[in-house]
């Protein structure tokens, strides 16, 4: 039943496979196996495509608070336990990755030997109760506002960088507007936007449209094109540090504020909290502290 809820919720056999942790061919097997029993077709599928049948969706409307009170009854044992214990799985996106849990990582794990921490690195909007996830870390302003936040992080500061080599050959931007005339790398979002740097100073905001010739969405290629003198980059300001230290890449506009958000930790209202993500939250305010 649990393998019949992850491929209707993801309408990929797939996808459902690796989130159970199975082989393609044991999971197809399953879904099978559980047609046969129940003597009726729950899932059309095609080479290219899964889809539910009639039936198929009666099952899964029914089934879904079946499985949320079962996990409710396997996690209320948790309060008999000496320490939590049980599955963590949480969603994140790369900067919170490094920024939020790498530091407690260690701590989090020795002192909770009985969880199992699972890290998604993805900067997808997740729906975290479709896909099974505990709760995700994501900025502020891309937390759904039905969902408890907790904030687990400083901004997510970002910082302008270019090498010395560039700055060589081009003239210092001095301010935001000058960066229209520079090839500045972009970024798009999981959704397909593509995101506008904007700035602050002294309480005044700024936007500004740049153009350039890489658009990506993860960070390591912007700073190896900018460590490689072919633009300008904006990164977390978490991953340049060390090419800054080191003088391979130098900060632009210092002045002006790339404008951030700080990181929250979010989790569906209507949902108990487990007791290992009740261990997690309390390192990072430990931590915090």
């Amino acid at each position: 039943m649990n393998a019949f809820v992850a491929v209707a919720e993801r309408l990929s056999f797939a996808k459902a496979a690796r989130q159970l942790g199975v082989s393609r061919s044991t999971f197809s097997e399953t879904i099978r196996a559980l047609e046969e029993k129940l003597g009726v077709r729950l899932l059309n599928r095609t080479t290219r495509s899964v889809a539910l049948t009639e039936v198929g969706e009666r099952l899964l409307a029914e089934l879904r608070p079946a499985l949320e009170s079962f996990e409710a009854a396997v996690e209320s044992i948790n309060v008999f336990r000496d320490k939590p214990a049980g599955h963590l799985r949480l969603t994140v996106p790369r900067p919170a990755a490094k920024q939020v849990i790498e530091p407690i990582l260690a701590t989090f794990l020795t002192a909770n030997p009985a969880i199992t921490l699972e890290v998604v690195i993805e900067s997808a909007l997740t729906d975290i109760v479709r896909d099974r996830f505990d709760a995700g870390i994501r900025p502020g302003h891309r937390v759904e506002q039905d969902m408890i936040a907790v904030r687990v992080g400083e901004d997510a500061r970002a910082t302008i960088v270019a090498s010395p080599d560039y700055l060589t050959r081009h003239p210092r931007p001095k301010v935001p507007g000058d960066l229209q005339e520079h090839n500045c790398f972009r970024q798009r979002f999981a959704s397909g936007v593509i995101h506008r740097w904007d700035f602050e100073k002294r309480g005044k905001s700024l936007e500004v449209i740049v153009t350039g010739s890489l658009i990506t969405s993860e960070s390591d290629l912007a700073i190896r094109a900018a460590l490689d003198g072919v633009g300008i980059a904006r990164v977390p300001a978490i991953y340049a540090e060390p090419h800054v230290t080191c003088k391979r890449l130098v900060p632009l506009l210092e002045d002006w504020t790339p404008r951030s958000v700080g990181f929250f930790l979010y989790y569906p209202s209507r949902r108990q909290m487990p007791a290992a993500l009740q261990a997690f939250i309390n390192v990072l305010k430990t931590q915090a502290r």
